[in-house]
């Protein structure tokens, strides 16, 4: 019965590009037909219960199958595989593909709802979930100039990953508007790229706060190395404890935590912001994004890999910001951006996969890996993107158009 509901499914679901299915009673089933742009895998089960589990719930089923081996991809990789389920069925037409059914999805959202209620102590339990599984994976993975952990930027495609981040520094810190002596809050610093790049290019000092304790040791080595210690301090604070300390600052900076926040804590986030920002003061927001309306976080994604994350929609970061009168002076959506940066992760996961498995086991680099291939899939043919919000507490703070941060980042990227 799961066999033939499976089959059905993926007759609707795979129309270009070409899907082999062997099924583990070792009869094979052909999908799609081959077109160019849309890979060709070819898959096998090995045994009949992965098929029940993935008509119950599509997207984390497969997911499981495919980490506990039951799902073995025998032509292309867990990136064709996802891409061309995916590729069928994009969001810009309406598609949805993997949805669970009514059931799951009302169970989804209850657990999901109770999981977003994201406390000091679920925040750094949740966070240290990600982010203190160890610096190694993140250094074989990331860029090597920065350790930028987030959407890099892509004037041209043609850049190296280092070349994209370092161009997304400087994006952000044209918007920032930054002038000499001014004291900068980087909220959720990473490995301190960002910090260390805006000691280094102005006249700044600049505190980066970060829940990861593993973060914090391997940051405050590279601002060492950087010689920038006399200017970059790196706590692991809370925001909210932070916001109630009585500080204030220029300019606030946040890339890549916002989506850890919390939907319940929104309103609470931008509060402390404003709390801490100078009236004068500056905000640049860069976070992942929904195209469409608010929604829920996938079960695959709560369960293995940010617990209490949830990607906000920009209707409801706006109304958030709007409840302490921040004024959002420039927004920005990257498209494509995210995608080409997941897929430089992708591949340098797979070009270092003995030493990942080294570092862990084999279910865990499955589940990486189809981490990164299910966010890739999602921001080339899913609803996400990137946001870039600035915000000023006044309305006059800021040149009346937008050519300041041209020429700002033409000059740090050493351009005409």
């Amino acid at each position: 019965m799961s066999k033939a509901l499976l089959d059905r499914f993926l007759s609707a679901a795979v129309k270009r590009g070409r899907l082999s299915m062997n099924w583990a009673d070792g009869s094979t089933s052909e999908f799609g037909t081959p077109t160019q742009g849309f890979p060709e895998v070819s898959i096998r089960l090995t045994d009949s219960k992965a098929a029940r589990h993935i008509v119950l719930d599509p997207r984390i089923g497969a997911a499981e199958a495919f980490m506990d081996g039951r799902l073995v991809i025998e032509q292309g990789g867990i990136m064709e595989m996802v891409d061309l389920l995916r590729a069928n069925s994009p969001w810009d037409k309406g598609g949805d593909f993997g949805r669970p059914g009514v059931f799951k999805r009302a169970r989804n959202t209850a657990s999901f709802a109770l999981e977003q209620l994201n406390n000091k102590v679920r925040s750094q339990r949740n966070v240290a979930h990600h982010y203190d599984i160890g610096n190694d994976l993140y250094r074989l993975m990331l860029d090597q100039e920065h350790m930028q952990y987030s959407c890099a930027y892509w004037p041209s495609p043609e850049m190296s990953l280092g070349q994209a981040q370092e161009a997304k520094l400087a994006h952000i810190a044209a918007k920032l508007v930054i002038e000499p002596g001014h004291r900068i809050l980087d909220i959720g610093c990473g490995w301190g790229g960002m910090a260390i790049y805006l000691a280094k290019n102005f006249d700044v000092r600049v505190r980066g706060i970060t829940l990861s304790e593993e973060q914090v040791a391997l940051a405050r080595e590279r601002v060492a190395a950087a010689g920038v210690s006399d200017r970059v301090e790196i706590e692991l604070v809370d925001y909210r404890d932070l916001a109630g300390a009585g500080l204030k600052f220029d300019r606030i900076v946040s890339v890549g935590m916002f989506e850890h926040v919390g939907r319940p804590q929104f309103a609470t986030f931008f509060e402390a912001c404003a709390t801490l920002l100078e009236d004068d003061g500056v905000m640049l927001l860069h976070t992942i994004g929904r195209m469409g309306s608010p929604g829920t976080t996938d079960a695959f994604t709560r369960k293995y890999v940010f617990p209490g994350g949830y990607i906000p929609a920009l209707s409801e970061t706006i109304a958030a910001s709007e409840k302490v009168r921040l004024i959002a002076t420039d927004i920005e959506m990257l498209r494509l951006h995210y995608a080409y940066t997941l897929r430089e992760w992708y591949r340098r996961c797979m070009e270092n996969r003995e030493a990942i498995i080294a570092m862990y086991d084999e279910r865990f680099f499955r589940m990486w890996t189809f981490y990164l291939s299910g966010a890739t899939a999602a921001f080339e043919h899913g609803g996400m993107c990137n946001y870039q919000i600035q915000f000023a507490r006044q309305r006059r703070t800021l040149p009346l158009t937008r050519h300041y941060m041209g020429q700002a980042e033409r000059a740090l990227m050493h351009q005409p």
